[in-house]
């Protein structure tokens, strides 16, 4: 992260000194993508709903003013997870636009953080990714990254940056996720994060540990996929201490996000989501 950038944040960062409570109001929609995961998009990307099952991504120019902009990593998949025929979105994508625009939401209503209302897509190639601390990456059991991308990642992660990993289960697509992650930090090891961890209490007394589940999920009460029946949360610390990577194993953050205003997902769950990730915003933002 430039560190006149990350000098900017600390200084203007202000959480909220009085709560709300969590009530997001939103518009819930399915989205089925068109765009071939081979070769995503250039620079920076906005989305924007086109009817009711429609994706957009395009150029757009730098929204201004914000403090905090989503930022949301393409990648092209890995066809040795590949989760088989007939998934037409690209495994980055899931849970966009909704996930970020109701969490978003959420962060302008709980904290003092300059959001801003909609998120951003980049790839690793541009170099835009480095005015963002915080890089979200969904479905990374089936992500591939490039020998340069890997590189790419790892100097944004020396440069302060914070990736956190989410909606992915089970022994395969861990495997899948590593096949990646062991390129861009060869040399750090992957710990369980205790609850003592500083990031679970930069906002948020973050105590509970339930299991967060899809959509699906909540409704029939199996909250686990695949063989993923225990929730971890894991993360790498670079060479000074700092968390770098947050890892949200066999949970599905996003779902719970993306259907803040469904009344089939438990208020509680989705609560905690938001919690968990305004903590992890946070602390990308001060560290």
């Amino acid at each position: 992260m430039k560190r006149e950038s990350r000098r900017t944040l600390r200084t203007t960062l202000t959480v909220a000194l009085g709560l709300v409570a969590l009530q997001v109001l939103g518009d819930s929609r399915n989205m089925a993508a068109d765009a071939d995961s081979s070769q995503p998009p250039r620079g920076r990307t906005e989305y924007r709903l086109q009817g009711a099952s429609a994706r957009a991504a395009q150029a757009v120019t730098p929204l201004p003013g914000y403090e905090f902009e989503f930022a949301r990593l393409v990648y092209v998949e890995n066809p040795d997870y590949s989760r088989g025929w007939g998934w037409g979105a690209p495994r980055w994508t899931t849970d966009a636009p909704e996930a970020e625009t109701h969490l978003l939401q959420g962060i302008k209503r709980l904290t003092r953080v300059s959001a801003s209302s909609e998120g951003t897509a980049l790839r690793l190639d541009d170099d835009a990714i480095f005015d963002h601390p915080f890089l979200y990456a969904v479905e990374v059991g089936g992500w591939y990254l490039s020998d340069e991308e890997a590189k790419r990642l790892r100097e944004y992660l020396d440069r302060g940056g914070f990736l956190m990993v989410d909606d992915f289960h089970g022994t395969v697509e861990w495997e899948g996720f590593m096949s990646s992650m062991r390129r861009v930090y060869p040399d750090r090891p992957i710990a369980e994060l205790p609850v003592s961890d500083e990031v679970f209490h930069v906002l948020y007394d973050l105590l509970e540990r339930p299991q967060i589940p899809s959509i699906y999920g909540a409704v029939s009460g199996r909250t686990w996929e695949r063989d993923g029946y225990t929730p971890h949360w894991r993360g790498i610390y670079d060479a000074n201490g700092r968390l770098a990577v947050v890892i949200n194993f066999n949970m599905d953050l996003g779902d719970a996000w993306e259907h803040a205003d469904a009344p089939e997902y438990p208020q509680p769950l989705t609560a905690l989501a938001y919690r968990y990730a305004i903590n992890y915003l946070l602390y990308s933002m001060s560290h």
